[in-house]
């Protein structure tokens, strides 16, 4: 892929010195930041710095914002990231529905699409759409020059480096299914990332700065979670971590349709269907008291669109649950808050293209 300045790809944005430097243009905003304060702060020589930001205003990466006054000696030329210079786009499958971003280098979203979808349609038939909607946002991207890559997320488990689908609840179909190869040669070869709905909007947190160790739980067709712990997502070995909604709470309980019994995500969503939402908020906390128990984490953040329906009634059900906890162990009690915006799967899939470029975990 090409960027807007004509020679951007994304192997070379990932070279961790170019992701530092990049890193450090983002952050300084339009203010921008000069090579000497990009030195001092990526270790790196000035020489080094220099070569890296003359390629990058090269690629169109990178450009002048003005002059800084200088403790001595003539004022420094400082440098901004050019957002409108790469962008990527980010789709959200659900079991229903299709939502896609397209996002600049800064992760704004400059626009979007969302569409009704039937996950059971078939393979041919969900790919075809996909790639109509990147298509549609890609035109879109500097007449598609900018486009870094596509970030797709769904719901789990599945095999996030091989980009292979495992037996999605309740869509046994798609087991085995290699996506990411399959949407890849739809689109051209452009670059895809295929992760669990919930770690990409674990991620779409942690690098929109929520720090430290943390646990968001979506709740909408189904139940799963994101871990982020001490500042990464967490995956497992297997790439199988955060299929929260799969612990049994409730032997011999209801069927799920994972195939097992009493499941945290049949318990909660049967509540759902039956109108209890008090219910299905203390089923919620349970299962995240559990996840405290076992992670020690510090927050636990819930979403999705199921959640917000009644924001406040999960927040509070989650919450009374885990102080209960507290009070019985000792301990001092996470933290619990709800995280809106019906797009927030799709802008955390956008990041699992943009993170890496940054030199964050993607």
């Amino acid at each position: 892929m090409r960027g807007a300045g004509g020679g951007a790809n994304l192997l070379a944005l990932r070279s961790h010195n170019t992701a530092l430097v990049l890193d450090l243009l983002r952050t300084a905003g339009a203010e921008g930041i000069s090579r000497l304060e990009l030195a001092e702060r990526t270790g790196l020589t000035p020489q080094a710095v220099s070569k890296i930001t003359a390629r990058l205003r090269e690629e169109g990466l990178a450009a002048e914002a003005g002059r800084r006054a200088s403790t001595g000696g003539k004022p420094r030329t400082v440098l901004r990231l050019v957002p409108e210079a790469g962008h990527a786009v980010g789709v959200h499958l659900d079991r229903d529905e299709l939502r896609a971003v397209l996002a600049d280098l800064d992760g704004t979203v400059v626009a979007r699409r969302h569409t009704a979808l039937d996950l059971g349609a078939g393979a041919e038939a969900v790919l075809g759409r996909v790639a109509s909607v990147v298509g549609e946002l890609g035109t879109q991207a500097a007449g598609g020059r900018s486009l870094l890559g596509v970030g797709v997320a769904l719901p789990g488990p599945l095999d996030h480096r091989r980009g292979v689908l495992h037996r999605v609840t309740g869509f046994p179909d798609w087991d085995g299914f290699p996506l990411r190869e399959a949407l890849s040669a739809r689109l051209g070869s452009v670059p895809v990332v295929v992760d669990k709905d919930t770690n990409a909007v674990a991620l779409g947190l942690a690098v929109g700065g929520e720090g430290g160790s943390f646990a968001y739980l979506h709740l909408g067709t189904g139940l799963g979670a994101g871990l982020v712990i001490g500042g990464s997502v967490h995956r497992g070995p297997r790439t199988g971590a955060g299929e929260f909604g799969h612990q049994v709470v409730q032997l011999d309980g209801p069927p799920c349709g994972c195939g097992d019994r009493g499941c945290v995500e049949a318990l909660c969503l049967a509540a759902v269907a039956r109108g209890e939402t008090e219910e299905a908020a203390r089923v919620l906390g349970t299962g995240a008291a559990n996840l405290v128990g076992l992670l020690d984490i510090d927050r636990v953040l819930v979403g999705g669109r199921t959640v917000e329906g009644a924001p406040e009634v999960f927040v509070s059900g989650v919450r009374g649950v885990l102080e209960a906890r507290a009070r019985r162990t000792g301990e001092e009690c996470a933290a619990v808050r709800s995280v809106s915006g019906e797009g927030r799967v799709a802008e955390g899939a956008a990041q699992l293209v943009l993170a890496p470029v940054f030199g964050q975990d993607g």
